[in-house]
């Protein structure tokens, strides 16, 4: 490099926006295997007859229940809360137990 002489070349940054414009223009075709997928995503009237028949299974969480649990909301002594979570996870199921087993044995009357 020559002494005085500015490098005007500069490297790329951000979004090459003519680009992006340019290939959304363009009709694109996602790459499909029959052995491994269930449907050609490039065919709408497959995609649209293979999400009508799909059904949604249930993800991460409690599993669902017959007779579902009311929500409560109540207040105890700080000390009571904290001896409880210092049990760990599951404190208010067993909360849930020991009073079901109070209203069993006559403590509380239901």
């Amino acid at each position: 490099m020559q002494a005085g002489k500015k490098l005007t070349e500069r490297k790329p940054t951000g979004t090459d926006w003519a680009r992006v414009k340019r290939e959304a223009g363009q009709e694109a075709l996602v790459p499909f295997d029959p052995d491994s997928e269930p449907y050609n995503p490039n065919d709408s009237t497959a995609v649209a007859a293979y999400w009508n028949d799909a059904t949604i299974k249930r993800g991460r969480g409690r599993p669902a229940v017959a007779v579902k649990r009311p929500t409560l909301n109540m207040r105890v002594d700080a000390e009571v809360l904290d001896a409880f979570k210092a049990t760990g996870p599951g404190w208010q199921t067993r909360i849930n137990a020991l009073l079901r087993d109070a209203v069993k044995h006559g403590v509380v009357k239901a």
